[in-house]
């Protein structure tokens, strides 16, 4: 490989992405999130970027599909971060949604909330809308995709809807096309059961979500005790970059904000 050759490749993504809070902010608190199939923890920059303004640290690790020991560690490691303050909500979009359900339900970690997005139903893992199936699972967003661009342009739009978020993904050199047709892990799916989740849970989901479909997903958060679930009218898989990402950011602060009153998350505000 000649040295041109060598610095025309894109760097390598980071596994773990860090956003703070400003300085003149004392931090209020954590997430870790864990990204969806295909993901890498950079695309989250403006979510990330939105909540570390509100005074919480932001931190987001990778794709618990590609390797899920490292993706645990990881969130091991930020757990017991002391730099990391309390309380930790411990997130996942998508696949990454499944994932941490499944190792709070069998406590393998400890997190004070959860946050879920996308989250795949137990009794549908499909694992992609109608035409994304072919798309090349380990192609690079910049390249064509194996069957045309129409295969990437379908996954694209049940991915989000926001415009800008689109461009970004389709000029990204780390994201995955194709990543949706990675099946979901049954045993992630069959030991999630929120039922058995202890802490509080907030729900993010898309009322046109193609991926993981709403009317099954309704009957996994009604088995959990403290379960929250905030539907976007329209919204698409990834509700915290689609187009509605501020209502979806804004749901999340006023979560966070109740979190830091108590489990109980105490009412702070009221529509009359």
């Amino acid at each position: 490989m000649t040295s041109a050759q060598l610095s025309s490749a894109p760097a390598p993504a980071p596994t773990i992405a860090v956003w703070d809070n400003p300085p003149a902010v004392a931090p209020r608190g954590t997430i870790i999130l864990v990204v969806g199939r295909g993901e890498h923890p950079g695309i989250y920059e403006r979510f990330g970027a939105r909540i570390a303004f509100d005074g919480y640290r932001v931190r987001v690790v990778g794709d618990p599909t590609l390797d899920a020991d490292a993706v645990t560690a990881d969130i091991q490691t930020l757990l017991s971060d002391p730099d990391l303050p309390a309380p930790h909500v411990l997130a996942g979009s998508d696949a990454g949604a499944a994932f941490v359900a499944a190792l709070a339900a069998t406590g393998a970690v400890q997190a004070d909330a959860l946050l879920l997005v996308g989250l795949p139903a137990a009794a549908d893992s499909r694992p992609a809308p109608a035409g994304t199936e072919a798309a090349a699972p380990g192609g690079a967003a910049g390249a064509p995709d194996a069957d045309g661009e129409g295969v990437w342009a379908a996954e694209l739009a049940a991915r989000t809807a926001c415009p800008t978020h689109q461009a970004r993904l389709s000029h990204d050199p780390h994201l995955r096309r194709g990543g949706l047709a990675t099946p979901v892990p049954s045993a992630w799916l069959a030991d999630g059961d929120l039922s058995r989740v202890n802490v509080p849970v907030l729900g993010l989901h898309g009322t046109e979500d193609l991926i993981s479909p709403l009317g099954p997903v309704r009957a996994r958060y009604a088995a959990a005790s403290r379960a929250e679930l905030v539907t976007i009218d329209g919204g698409k898989h990834d509700a915290l970059n689609d187009a509605t990402h501020r209502t979806a950011a804004a749901a999340v602060v006023l979560f966070l904000e109740r979190l830091r009153l108590g489990s109980d998350l105490p009412a702070i505000a009221h529509w009359s």
